[in-house]
């Protein structure tokens, strides 16, 4: 049987689009397959100025004096493999995580490293909507505030920050798994 092992990970961008905005944070927490905490990091990503917009350094707190120290991003990427369990299926998890897959995606052939996750993810958003959909309640939002909300973890906006949102995601998914078990969660 396959080891599975899941990365809840986030990742800040300099806007939308992996062909124009650069990667500027990550955010990684990895977990066994029962969500036990193995491994966590952090980085701020180098990203060129002209591929940030004013948007998104406002929403993330981007700047580039405060990015100054901030790791190439072959480097980051390299840290990232090396945190990940050797022969285990590392599955991609987070909110809105086919975002962040996308970015990672375009990083790892541009850096030319392997791309060390599989290919299935696991979507917080998912999780949160069929909870909702099952108790009958409405959803204004599919964002991570509106499920951290409805879990009880967080009353007011978000921060941006990359390994923040991954520790909120993993916790909303905790919540929310825990609710839909037949038997008690660990």
């Amino acid at each position: 049987m396959t080891e599975f092992a899941f990365a809840f990970l986030d990742c800040e961008f300099g806007g939308l689009d992996p062909e124009l905005h650069d990667i500027t944070e990550i955010g990684v927490i990895v977990t066994d397959y029962r969500l036990a905490e193995l491994a966590e990091g952090e980085w701020k990503v180098r990203a060129r100025p002209e591929r940030v917009s004013t948007g998104a350094a406002q929403m993330s707190g981007w700047s580039e004096a405060g990015w100054a120290d901030a790791r190439p991003l072959r480097e980051v990427l390299a840290a990232i493999g090396a945190m990940l369990p050797k022969g285990a299926k590392v599955v991609p998890a987070g909110q809105n995580v086919r975002m962040d897959v996308m970015f990672l995606e375009r990083a790892y052939r541009r850096c030319r490293i392997s791309n060390p996750f599989d290919y299935h993810v696991i979507d917080l958003v998912t999780l949160f909507y069929v909870h909702s959909l099952a108790c009958g309640e409405a959803v204004p939002a599919l964002s991570l505030r509106q499920a951290a909300v409805a879990a009880g973890l967080a009353e007011g906006p978000v921060a941006h920050r990359a390994l923040a949102d991954a520790r909120l995601t993993l916790e909303t998914f905790r919540h929310f798994v825990g609710r839909l078990a037949v038997r008690p969660f660990p």
